[in-house]
């Protein structure tokens, strides 16, 4: 389809080269997505590197106190975070020998990991071709396709998941998704975008 085409072509000529982003490890994938709920990038992105050289692994986490683990979440705020992210680290290590789960479906049922988490850790990871809608796409597929709909009804959310499916890439699922985020991040930004060198007005 040309509208992921032309977004995918967008993404790998002005991407930021992030570290989760060169790995499909679902360890460090999950860390990053927890870490960047209601958090910006640039804030994010110290407690994630100092939280991975911390803890390499999930077993890691899982073994250190929860002391240790507020105190380098310290500065990050929503505590709740840091807490669910420990209790899933250890039921992951010590109930599932540190292998995470590895779909949409049952990545949703590990604490603290919404619809939105699970999908991007089942895309980023796995390569599943479900679309992950944060903000950023919601703002980006209601500007380009002119839905007027009320971003707080559970219906609203159905459509645009609904119409994310249609869009995917089914043969570069994980692609695709960074590209609508990363698109929605610098290109489509909230506020004053800079709409006359918008690639999407080629589509």
């Amino acid at each position: 389809m040309l509208f992921s085409k032309i977004l995918i072509d967008w993404y790998l000529q002005n991407k930021r080269d992030l570290p989760w982003r060169n790995t499909q490890n679902p360890y460090h994938i999950w860390l990053s997505e927890i870490m960047l709920q209601q958090t910006r990038v640039n804030q994010g992105m110290p407690f994630y590197l100092k939280f991975v050289d911390a803890f390499p692994t999930v077993f890691d986490l899982a073994n250190a106190s929860e002391e240790q683990v507020l105190k380098l979440w310290q500065g990050l705020g929503y505590y709740s975070r840091a807490r669910n992210l420990h209790f899933t680290a250890k039921e992951i290590a010590f109930k599932n020998n540190g292998i995470f789960p590895n779909s949409y479906i049952t990545l949703q049922q590990l604490k603290g990991v919404g619809d939105y988490t699970a999908a991007a850790i089942a895309s980023f990871s796995y390569n599943e071709v479900i679309p992950v809608v944060d903000g950023n796409v919601f703002r980006v597929l209601a500007r380009i396709f002119d839905i007027k709909s009320d971003i707080a009804a559970s219906r609203t959310k159905k459509e645009f998941f609904e119409l994310s499916q249609s869009l995917i890439s089914q043969q570069q699922p994980a692609l695709y998704n960074q590209a609508i985020m990363e698109f929605g991040a610098l290109q489509c930004v909230p506020q004053n975008p800079n709409c006359e060198i918008c690639v999407m007005n080629h589509l």
